[in-house]
């Protein structure tokens, strides 16, 4: 590998590695847009199932889980969510059906444990809400399926945690709720992980009035607690890029195909990550929002139309950053809606939004390195704007413009 000068602006600063053959280059180029294409006709962000503890002192417990019935298709990144308006076209069957999904997949992916106890079975009892346990008046309105169960904790227990079954395709957000309080650390656990313990003793009167060692004080309020929030959602913003985020890594691509030089990319991400971070934290607070029906096409319309600068302007210009900041609030608001859907406590939602965002941020670098090891082969700039750039951009753009059609008509 080595790093290539040259007058021609295209080429400084661009990483470079031996050339391959020509016709050899030419059908990995081929062969990978073709799996490019099939990998994204379709892309929707996988949803999590939230799983909240509400505790009082005296031991009096409830247990929720919330469940998106897009969960219930074998690839939810397809799966299109469930709407007022299709909920009420569906007959009793077809709800009860549902409503015996969401508890067969709880069972099947979520696992409960009460210390000292070990792993209990709740009984919950699903009902049809909007996200959050909010009520579902619009059209659009996303319902999805909460279960509730109501207890009280037995003598002698200590604590509890939750695991994600390695069974489990999705993310689980373990949550917590204290004396009408909502506790400050979050959760997100990937599948095959298990959640903190958190303590409860003072709240059931538990013998010895200690937590087990390595539990976390209900109280809360520590700055580890934070810094767990913050990891737990770095890794979900990572993951919200990388792999599910499939809209938002063709427009990183799609950044990256108008040319390689180090400094427009950086200028270009640069602003990209200031417009995205200023919705994300503003829809994230509730300070301002747009319906998905109308921020997802114009997510997909900024696809297509940064694909299609690349075919009108070859070289880059200063007004490129407009149009990438421009569409970087847009895509503010799209990672938002994987912070907003969870209800993040207020003591914790700072920290969210950090670690969120640092992981976004990651999952882009990580995209763009990607696709300079993938091209850094290709010295010439005229060849990578023929094999590379061009062709690439076309595909990101028919993309984009088949999703925006497709979300139109949702």
């Amino acid at each position: 590998m080595r790093i290539e000068s040259s007058k021609n602006n295209d080429v400084v600063g661009c990483v470079t590695f031996p050339p391959l053959p020509a016709r050899v280059g030419r059908g990995v180029l081929f062969f990978a847009f073709l799996f490019f294409w099939r990998w994204t006709v379709e892309a929707h962000p996988i949803p999590d199932i939230p799983v909240t503890g509400v505790f009082r002192t005296g031991g009096e417990a409830k247990f929720v889980v919330e469940v998106n019935p897009r969960c219930f298709d074998p690839d939810p990144t397809t799966a299109t969510s469930l709407t007022k308006i299709v909920f009420e076209r569906l007959d009793e069957a077809e709800k009860a059906k549902l409503l015996k999904s969401a508890e067969q997949l709880v069972q099947k992916s979520v696992e409960l444990y009460l210390e000292p106890i070990g792993r209990v079975h709740p009984e919950f009892r699903f009902e049809f809400t909007g996200e959050g346990k909010r009520g579902f008046e619009q059209a659009e309105d996303v319902v999805i399926l909460t279960g509730t169960w109501v207890t009280r904790m037995p003598a002698g227990v200590t604590g509890w945690n939750v695991r994600s079954t390695k069974e489990n395709r999705l993310s689980v957000v373990f949550k917590n709720e204290i004396n009408g309080q909502s506790h400050p650390r979050v959760a997100v656990l990937f599948p095959g992980e298990r959640s903190y313990t958190l303590d409860l003793t003072q709240l059931t009167g538990a013998v010895p009035t200690e937590g087990v060692a390595g539990s976390v004080a209900a109280a809360g309020g520590k700055f580890s607690n934070w810094m767990s929030t913050v990891w737990s959602f770095c890794k979900q913003g990572f993951g919200h890029v990388v792999p599910e985020g499939l809209d938002h890594i063709l427009f990183v691509l799609g950044v990256f195909l108008l040319g390689r030089q180090w400094k427009p990319l950086l200028l270009q991400v640069s602003a990209f990550t200031l417009a995205h971070s200023v919705t994300l934290a503003l829809v994230t607070v509730g300070r301002f929002d747009l319906p998905a029906r109308i921020v997802q096409p114009l997510i997909a319309a900024t696809i297509a139309l940064v694909a299609a600068e690349n075919l009108w302007k070859p070289r880059y210009t200063n007004a490129r950053l407009v149009v990438v900041f421009g569409f970087g609030l847009v895509h503010g608001m799209g990672f938002a809606s994987a912070l907003s859907d969870l209800s993040i406590p207020s003591g914790s939602l700072l920290g969210a939004i950090a670690g969120f965002n640092a992981g976004v941020e990651g999952g882009q670098i990580f995209v763009i390195l990607g696709a300079l090891v993938l091209t850094g082969w290709i010295r010439s700039p005229e060849i990578f704007r023929r094999w590379v750039s061009v062709p690439g951009s076309l595909l990101i753009g028919l993309t984009g413009i088949y999703w925006t059609v497709e979300r139109l008509l949702q």
